[in-house]
């Protein structure tokens, strides 16, 4: 027994883990307190140290033993990540099945606290990742680089450099550049991009190598994305969540005559997509507020008549867009609206802004299933009903989760 007074830090506790929480640790509780533990699996009896103790809040823990293991618990596939190790595969201790369980968990969790949603979405699998054992998906990499010119990801909780020989969950075109394998002097961060037709860049600080621009091919069409411009980091994730939107759209009935918008747009994929389907004489305009990321769309969608692409903050830009349907009392009531936020969400302000506007569907693509929730709670309190949701594993070995959801007003 440890007394509830005394700081924890460096106490080895054995625990009894529960279940999953949001952000990749898992819940255990001892001495009536709260702990915290990584790389472990609900059901399972460890000993874990304590290296962060928040006083009445809770504890946090790293396994030194597991007394008791899961038969969901696999050999880790990456042999410098686990505890201690390098960060970026905090699953990879779990079968691809039971990661995807626990995904579910954390999205069920999320969306009956925080929305009052009692639902279980299935997470599905990516095409081809089970083949692959989700290894050799990720086109977008990021390394760091220490003093002494070793390069590689951070150690968990750190800004330590870890000597990797491999990047297992790198496409192959990026593990070929070795670049962990490699020494480099003065630089602090490199990062990595590969297409789907082939090309590769990298950028050394802030100096672009390799090619200028990359091609993507998706959805049907081709868009191009220059040098730092945002694009989906799994090689099938642009096709999986086109094709989720499309069915949504598809079933609630897209009006493409309509004032339709795509917020934080990027380089146009889901409006191109949209038309791809549609048709090119499809209404809407794709908001993004990074100006690179605008031109690329500009282009990307130059063969769509009815198309524009805007660079401004989707705040401001709904803003207007307010302004003028209070001035005029109208709003387009067969509208549709397609929303990719980034992990924080849309936010309390372009939620109330989307109310406003009243669209006929808002289709929310979303990569954190607690921003999620926290927006879909005064959605549904502001006229929509949740018509579906579906939930997507597109970053194997780690905690995260897509979702898209497709809200349709009452």
């Amino acid at each position: 027994m440890v007394s509830k007074t005394t700081n924890w830090v460096g106490q080895n506790l054995e625990l009894t883990i529960e279940k999953v929480a949001h952000g990749g640790i898992f819940v255990a509780r001892h001495d009536g307190r709260v702990v915290f533990v990584s790389h472990v699996l609900p059901g399972e009896v460890v000993k874990a140290v304590v290296y962060e103790d928040r006083g009445g809040s809770f504890c946090r823990a790293e396994p030194t033993e597991i007394l008791q293991a899961s038969p969901d618990r696999v050999k880790h596939f990456w042999k410098q990540a686990g505890p201690g190790g390098a960060g970026g595969a905090e699953f990879g201790h779990i079968s691809l099945k039971r990661q995807r369980e626990l995904k579910a968990d954390v999205l069920q969790e999320a969306l009956s606290r925080m929305a009052g949603i009692d639902m279980r979405v299935p997470v599905e699998a990516a095409p081809g990742d089970d083949e692959a054992n989700g290894l050799g998906y990720r086109t977008r990499v990021q390394l760091h680089v220490d003093e002494a010119g070793t390069v590689g990801p951070y150690r968990e909780r750190s800004h330590e450099v870890v000597k990797v020989r491999d990047l297992p969950l790198a496409v192959e075109e990026i593990r070929e550049l070795e670049f962990q394998n490699k020494n480099f002097q003065d630089v602090k961060k490199i990062e990595v991009a590969a297409s789907s037709s082939g090309q590769v860049q990298w950028r050394i600080d802030k100096k672009l190598k390799g090619d200028e621009r990359l091609i993507e091919r998706a959805a049907g069409r081709t868009f191009r994305i220059s040098g730092g411009g945002f694009w989906q980091v799994h090689k099938k994730a642009a096709d999986v969540l086109t094709s989720a939107v499309i069915e949504m759209l598809s079933a609630a009935g897209f009006a493409k005559d309509a004032d339709n918008l795509d917020l934080y747009g990027g380089v146009g994929l889901f409006t191109g997509a949209l038309a791809g389907k549609f048709g090119k004489d499809i209404r809407m305009t794709s908001v993004e507020s990074f100006k690179q990321a605008t031109e690329d769309a500009t282009l990307n969608l130059a063969d769509l008549p009815k198309v524009k692409a805007i660079c401004s903050a989707v705040e401001r830009f709904l803003n207007e867009r307010v302004g003028a349907v209070k001035k005029s009392g109208v709003t387009d009531d067969q509208a549709t609206i397609v929303i990719d936020p980034p992990r924080s969400g849309a936010g309390a302000k372009v939620v109330d802004q989307l109310i406003t506007l009243n669209p006929k569907h808002i289709v929310y693509v979303a990569c954190d299933p607690v921003a999620l929730a926290r927006d879909l709670k005064p959605l549904l309190a502001g006229g929509y009903a949740l018509k579906d949701i579906r939930a997507f594993d597109l970053f194997p070995h780690t905690h995260h989760v897509e979702a898209v959801a497709s809200l349709v007003r009452k």
